[in-house]
């Protein structure tokens, strides 16, 4: 359909508008929630049971609660989400959070969202049979080839833009003009790395290093370690002697993790990761390159400089640190999540306050990368998709 049927649909002002926390939307996304957490869908896309116990009711109730305040909070309005490609469950989050403040949104999938984005279209498509009117008549998701026509117009229309994705999606988009009053939330090229102390790796019970492992496998297979926030460094923490043998160890137990769920990676991917481990070689960076089939490949680094770039999936560079402070200096502000193993509450905030700012968004362990909060990049989504009115007596 034209994109100005699409607006003309949503409207501006709904008899009965959706509010902050609607209960109409809360049950709408429980019950879609609920289905997500079915044995056939959970064992089929595992990361849809972790989107499902993000919509579980009680996650939703608290996320509004927060919401708590001076003022009254209101809908920010019309709320146009262009989420990425390469992660098919990004724009579920995006667009419930938005959702549940009451917005009316406009959803962009990219026409080569994969089976996880269908299966998760279809499972929408149920739950709205028993919905309430209002959640059909305020949400659309849609899909359009590349056309600056309709971007421009669902843009010029929209209150709040939100664009994830890498550099260039974000300059595209930009190109498109808000409304004077309108603006955009971005979320642009992110990496992320792990950090290990490697004497508490020693230390540990063998059940559970196969319990990180297994995290850490989640953290970096689920989306062939595309995803923002899944590591592509591994920064073992202490003294030489410790950091090798724990790295070893480590590595075996990953090797191990992926051979028994039988990940693997097709011709091509193997050609790539062999071309971007040797680069490192050729240029100096790496000290050593270990394959382990061709799911699993280990970059040793001649220095702590961590690349950013994304080198195939199952690519891990590892590089030894003295001290967690070290990493001070090394972190840059693209840098958005830390899973840490080995560390406490109280190191970790002494980090944070170390960096002050300069990057890091997300400190969480060891198999919690991939889990979404409604505080993403250090951005509070609910607040960001609502306006607060102030209201003197």
């Amino acid at each position: 359909m034209p994109v100005e049927r699409v607006l003309g649909e949503l409207g501006s002002a709904l008899p009965g508008g959706l509010q902050v926390g609607d209960e109409r939307v809360r049950d709408f996304l429980a019950a879609f929630g609920r289905r997500l957490l079915r044995p056939v869908l959970a064992r089929r896309h595992p990361e849809l049971g972790s989107l499902g116990f993000f919509l579980r009711p009680s996650e939703l109730a608290r996320t509004v609660e927060a919401l708590d305040g001076e003022h009254v909070r209101v809908p920010r309005g019309l709320i146009f989400h262009v989420p990425p490609a390469n992660v098919d469950t990004v724009f579920v989050y995006s667009w419930a959070l938005s959702a549940l403040m009451g917005n009316r949104n406009v959803v962009r999938l990219s026409q080569r969202s994969g089976p996880v984005a269908e299966t998760i279209l279809e499972t929408l498509h149920e739950a709205l049979a028993d919905a309430d009117p209002a959640i059909a008549a305020t949400q659309r998701i849609v899909t359009y080839g590349r056309s600056d026509a309709v971007t421009a117009a669902l843009s010029a229309a929209c209150d709040l833009r939100v664009v994830w994705g890498g550099d260039d999606t974000v300059r595209g988009i930009r190109r498109h003009p808000l409304a004077p009053h309108a603006r955009d939330l971005t979320f642009p090229d992110r990496s992320s790395f792990a950090v290990i102390r490697a004497a508490a790796w020693l230390c540990a019970p063998r059940a559970a290093r196969v319990t990180v492992a297994e995290g850490f496998v989640n953290d970096t297979y689920w989306f062939d370690q595309a995803a923002c926030s899944s590591p592509r460094t591994v920064f073992w923490v202490g003294a030489e002697g410790d950091c090798e043998a724990a790295r070893a160890d480590f590595t075996g137990h990953v090797s191990r993790v992926v051979t028994v769920r039988g990940w693997g990676v097709d011709t091509a991917m193997a050609v790539e990761k062999r071309v971007s481990t040797y680069g490192l070689a050729a240029d100096g960076l790496a000290e050593s390159v270990e394959f382990h089939g061709n799911a699993l490949a280990c970059v040793r680094l001649s220095a702590a400089a961590a690349p950013r770039r994304w080198l195939g999936a199952g690519t891990f560079a590892h590089a030894r640190l003295g001290a967690l402070g070290e990493l001070v200096p090394l972190v840059e502000r693209r840098d958005q999540t830390m899973t840490h193993f080995g560390f406490g509450q109280a190191e970790l905030e002494e980090l944070a306050r170390g960096l002050a700012g300069r990057g890091v968004d997300r400190m969480v362990p060891v198999g919690s990368a991939l889990s979404f909060h409604r505080v993403w990049d250090g951005v509070d989504l609910p607040a960001e998709f609502t306006r607060l009115v102030t209201v003197i007596r």
